[in-house]
C-alpha cells in the first residue's frame, strides 16, 4: 500500500451568519441557514453559488494527482459498454418498439417496425439530435396513441423533473404546437386519439397536484382540471389500463391509495372513485375482461390478491384470491388475458408466480444465492409471453421471454461486456449480520477470486433503507474496475427497505428510523468480525435517503469507516421537513414524521445528521450534490459540509463536489455519468494507496 499524500491546500471556510429557529420550546442556532438563498432567490443570490464553486476548486486541487487515473478509469469503464446496441423489441398494437444507440453517441433513437422485425425501421425520435447543445437532456415517457399515429413524450432540460410534453405526428414528422409545460412526463391517451390526460405540477414545490385534460389543437392554458388533489402528502398520476378499456387516476401517499376511473372511449365522462381512500389501506387495480384484480394490504400486512366485478368495485365486493402470507410479500402483479403474474419476495429474494385464470399456478425457478428477477416490459394484454429481467452481482442484465403455457423460457438478450467477462472469475455470497436487537440483516457480497479474508482487504458497503425501496443485487460493468483492483462490494438489506416483508419497512421509518442506522453499523461490524475487512479498509456509500444513512453513521460510529461517500444526501432533516416550500416536503410526512409535533421533532432532531455534528474526528468523506436537484436541495449537503469543517478535529479529507448543471440523477448521457463514478473510485483508491 502506497503512502497517501494529499496536497497541502486550505479548504474554503463558509461564512457564519447565525439564524435562530424556535419550535416546540426548543431554540437552535443554524450558522449556515443562509445557503438556502439561491434556492429562494435564484440568480439574484450568488453567495451560495460562490461557496459551492470554491468547494469544487478545493476538490479539484486535492484530487489533482488522480486526474490521469480518473481519465484512465473513465476510458476503461466506457470501453466495456457496447456503443452500437439495441434493446429487445417490445410488441404492442401491431408494432415492435425498441431503442438503439450508435457509436460515440450519448443518447439514443426511439424506433419501431410494423408487424415484423424484418420490416422497414421508423425512427420516431432521434434523441441524439434533440439533445445537441444541451448540457442535460432527458426525453422520456413515450406514449403512442391508440391508432399508432401520434407520439407524446416529455422533455426535461434542467434535471428538476419538470417536463414539457410534446406531441409528434408520426406520419408527417410534425411536432405540434400543443406543448404542455410543468408536467410529469407521461400521458394517458383516450381512445378518440385526440384527447390525453396528464399530471400537472406545482412549479415551486414540484408536487403533482392536478390531473388535466388536453385536446389536440387547443391552447394548453385552457386545459380543464379533471382532478385536484387536496392532500399534499399524496402523489398523483394518470394511466391507461393495459387492456385499453380504462383511464385511471391514482392518488397515493405512503399509507393510503385511491383510484378513480373512466371508460377510455368516453374522455368527457366524470371520473368515478374505484374504492374510497381509507387510512393505512393501499391498493393497485388491474382490469381484465370480466373483473378487476386488486393487490392490497387491506387486513393483510404483506398484501393479498383480491378480485371484484366490473360494476361493483367497493371494498365490500372484494373477494380473496391469494391470502396474506406471513413469510411472503406480494409486491406487484402483471395482468394478461388468461394469466396473472405475481411479483413476490420471500426471505429477501424476488420470486415470480404464474397464475392461470382457472386458479392453477407455478413459480419460475432461479438458482443463484443472490439475484434479482423482475417484470420487464409487457404492454400486450393478449400475449401468452411474459418478459422478465434477471441479474445478479455476477450475471449481466438478462432479458427473458417466458411462455406462460409451455413454461419454456428464452434468453432474448444478455448485456454484453465489451472486452470479455467471465463470471467464474468472481465470487458472490449471502451472509447475515445480527443487529443489536437480534434481527438478522442480509448482506450480499461480490469480490474477485483471490480476495483474502485476512482483515486487510478493502470493502465498500452500500445501503439505502427508506421508503420500502429494495436494495437488490444487480450487475455493473463499472463495478468491475473496482473489483479488479482488490475491493469487495457489499449491499446491506437494512430495515426501512422492504426486502424481508412489509414489517421490515415499518420497523425502519418514523419513530423506528434509527434501526436503519444501527442495522448498517451492525453490518459493518460483522464484516470486520468475519475478517472481510477492518476499520482501516472499510468504506460506506449511500445516496439521497441513503445519504441520510451516511450522515447518521459518521455521527454514531465515526471510527468504523476509513472513508464515506455520501451522494446527494438528505442530511438536514428537521429544517427541510419544517419548510413546506421545499419540493416534496409534504409528501414525506408519513415517512419521517411532521416536526411541527413535539414527539416527531425531538426524535428527528436526535438523528438528523446536520443537527448532530459535534467536535470529534470524522472519517475521510466525499459528498456530492447538484445545484438543480429537485429531490434533495443543494443547500443540505453544502450546510452539512460547512458545519463538519468547522467541527471536525481530525486531519482526514472532506470534499464537496457540486454538479452545477445537473440534478438528483446526475448526467443524462450514457457515458457522462462514468466521470462521476471515476471520481468516486479514484477517491477510494487514493485512500487505499491504489494509483493505477
Amino acid at each position: 500500500m502506497e503512502k497517501i499524500n494529499w496536497p497541502d491546500a486550505k479548504p474554503p471556510i463558509a461564512e457564519v451568519i447565525p439564524h435562530s429557529r424556535t419550535i416546540n420550546g426548543d431554540t437552535v442556532i443554524d450558522n449556515y441557514y443562509w445557503m438556502i438563498d439561491y434556492f429562494k432567490k435564484g440568480p439574484d443570490s450568488t453567495k451560495a453559488v460562490d461557496y459551492l464553486k470554491a468547494e469544487n476548486a478545493y476538490l479539484d486541487t486535492m484530487m489533482k494527482g488522480t486526474e490521469k487515473f480518473q481519465s484512465d478509469l473513465f476510458t476503461e469503464m466506457k470501453g466495456r459498454i457496447k456503443e452500437k446496441d439495441e434493446s429487445v423489441p417490445v410488441f404492442k398494437n401491431g408494432y415492435f418498439y425498441y431503442t438503439r444507440t450508435d457509436d460515440g453517441k450519448q443518447y439514443f433513437k426511439y424506433c419501431r417496425k410494423k408487424g415484423s422485425l424484418t420490416a422497414k425501421e421508423e425512427v420516431l425520435l432521434d434523441v441524439d439530435e434533440l439533445a445537441k447543445g444541451h448540457a442535460y437532456y432527458n426525453a422520456s415517457g413515450f406514449s403512442i396513441s391508440p391508432d399508432n399515429k401520434l407520439l407524446a413524450f416529455g422533455v426535461d432540460k434542467v434535471s428538476r423533473r419538470q417536463y414539457v410534453i410534446y406531441v409528434k405526428n408520426l406520419a408527417t414528422g410534425e411536432v405540434y404546437k400543443d406543448a404542455v409545460s410543468n408536467a410529469e412526463n407521461e400521458v394517458a391517451w383516450a381512445n378518440d386519439n385526440k384527447t390525453f390526460f396528464y399530471t400537472s405540477k406545482n412549479p415551486t414545490t414540484l408536487l403533482s397536484e392536478k390531473i388535466k385534460k388536453h385536446t389536440l389543437g387547443t391552447d394548453a392554458k385552457n386545459d380543464v382540471t379533471v382532478y385536484d388533489e387536496k392532500d399534499k402528502s399524496n402523489y398523483i398520476g394518470v394511466m391507461t389500463s393495459k387492456n385499453g378499456k380504462y383511464i385511471f387516476i391514482g392518488s397515493q401517499s405512503t399509507l393510503t391509495t385511491e383510484y378513480r376511473m373512466i371508460d377510455a372511449d368516453h374522455p368527457e365522462a366524470p371520473f368515478k372513485i374505484f374504492a374510497p381512500r381509507a387510512k393505512d389501506v393501499l391498493y393497485e387495480v388491474l382490469p381484465v375482461d370480466d373483473k378487476f384484480y386488486i393487490v392490497t394490504n387491506w387486513d393483510a400486512k404483506n398484501f393479498r390478491l383480491m378480485e371484484c366485478p366490473l360494476d361493483k368495485t367497493g371494498k365490500e365486493n372484494w373477494k380473496e384470491v391469494i391470502p396474506n402470507r406471513t413469510d411472503v410479500l406480494l409486491e406487484h402483479a402483471e395482468e394478461f388475458k388468461d394469466y396473472i403474474v405475481l411479483s413476490e419476495r420471500k426471505n429477501g429474494l424476488s420470486e415470480l408466480q404464474v397464475l392461470k385464470n382457472d386458479g392453477t399456478g407455478h413459480y419460475i425457478k432461479f438458482e443463484e444465492p443472490v439475484y434479482t428477477a423482475q417484470t420487464g416490459a409487457n404492454p400486450a394484454y393478449n400475449s401468452k409471453t411474459f418478459r422478465y429481467i434477471y441479474t445478479s452481482l455476477t450475471t449481466p442484465n438478462s432479458t427473458y421471454d417466458y411462455n406462460l403455457e409451455t413454461k419454456d423460457k428464452q434468453l432474448m438478450k444478455q448485456q454484453e461486456v465489451v472486452g470479455g467477462y467471465n463470471a467464474k472469475d468472481y465470487v458472490t455470497e449471502r451472509v447475515f449480520a445480527t443487529a443489536k436487537d437480534g434481527t438478522k440483516i442480509p448482506i450480499a457480497l461480490v469480490y474477485k477470486k483471490g480476495f483474502e479474508k485476512n482483515g486487510q482487504s478493502p470493502l465498500l458497503l452500500y445501503g439505502y433503507g427508506s421508503y420500502g425501496s429494495n436494495s437488490d443485487a444487480y450487475f455493473s460493468t463499472a463495478r468491475l474496475s473496482f473489483l479488479d483492483r482488490g475491493f469487495a462490494f457489499a449491499v446491506a438489506n437494512i430495515r426501512g427497505g422492504q426486502e424481508m416483508g412489509r414489517q421490515w419497512y415499518e420497523d425502519g421509518k418514523l419513530m423506528k428510523k434509527k434501526n436503519t442506522f444501527t442495522d448498517f453499523i451492525a453490518a459493518g461490524e460483522f464484516l470486520i468480525d468475519q475478517k472481510y475487512t477492518s476499520k482501516k479498509h472499510l468504506y460506506a456509500n449511500g445516496g439521497s435517503a441513503g445519504g441520510l444513512l451516511m450522515g447518521a453513521i459518521v455521527n454514531m460510529a465515526p471510527d468504523l469507516w476509513n472513508g464515506v461517500i455520501a451522494d446527494v444526501p438528505f442530511v438536514d432533516v428537521v429544517n427541510t421537513m419544517l419548510d413546506e416550500s421545499i419540493p416534496l416536503t409534504t409528501n414525506e410526512f408519513d415517512e419521517w414524521g411532521n416536526p411541527k409535533g413535539k414527539e416527531a421533532y425531538d426524535y428527528m432532531k436526535s438523528y438528523s445528521p446536520y443537527e448532530n455534528v459535534t467536535q470529534k474526528a470524522y472519517p475521510n468523506m466525499l459528498v456530492t450534490t447538484g445545484l438543480h436537484d429537485s429531490q434533495v436541495q443543494y443547500f443540505e449537503p453544502a450546510k452539512w459540509v460547512a458545519k463538519l469543517r468547522a467541527n471536525k478535529t481530525d486531519k482526514n479529507v472532506l470534499l464537496l463536489r457540486t454538479n452545477m448543471e445537473f440534478g438528483h440523477g446526475g448526467a443524462s448521457g450514457r457515458f457522462d455519468y462514468l466521470k462521476d463514478v471515476a471520481l468516486r473510485w479514484a477517491f477510494l483508491f487514493k485512500l487505499e494507496g491504489i494509483s493505477k
